[in-house]
């Protein structure tokens, strides 16, 4: 398995791994070639603050992906660059899933994180996944709050 961070190449890749994730959540998808065209123009606005990474294994194509989202805080005194990421959408293909590829994913794209100075690394978790993200290190906050759109 080969871990490595995205690149405008990968993006097609990427958005065929998108689609596949959510095709069953998202009411009228469009086609995978018209979701990547949307995905490249969104990759160009935020390729300085969110960052993908990739899994292959021995043929070219990416079998699972992890997104990293940088964010900037607000700075304090003595503390003016301060910096936090947040894990999304982790996805493996399904065939490929139990062999530590998500997690090989989920620690390169925290590790990247820390590696800019993030002060602390989030993630948002399917209940079945709450147990992978606890073996990597991830804790339950009682002070992450969360508002649900009304």
């Amino acid at each position: 398995m080969r871990i490595s961070q995205a690149n405008a190449d990968d993006i097609a890749e990427l958005a065929r791994l998108l689609w596949l994730d959510t095709r069953n959540e998202e009411p009228a998808q469009r086609s995978v070639d018209a979701f990547a065209a949307e995905l490249a123009q969104w990759w160009s606005a935020h390729q300085d603050s969110h960052l993908a990474f990739v899994a292959r294994l021995l043929r070219p194509e990416i079998v699972g992906m992890a997104w990293v989202a940088l964010v900037p805080r607000v700075p304090r005194p003595g503390a003016t660059s301060r910096l936090s990421a947040d894990v999304q959408s982790v996805f493996v293909m399904p065939e490929q899933r139990g062999r530590g590829i998500g997690s090989a994913l989920v620690e390169a794209a925290s590790a990247h994180a820390a590696h800019l100075g993030s002060l602390r690394v989030t993630v948002h978790s399917g209940r079945k996944a709450v147990p992978v993200y606890e073996r990597l290190g991830f804790e339950s906050s009682r002070r992450l709050l969360l508002r649900p759109p009304d």
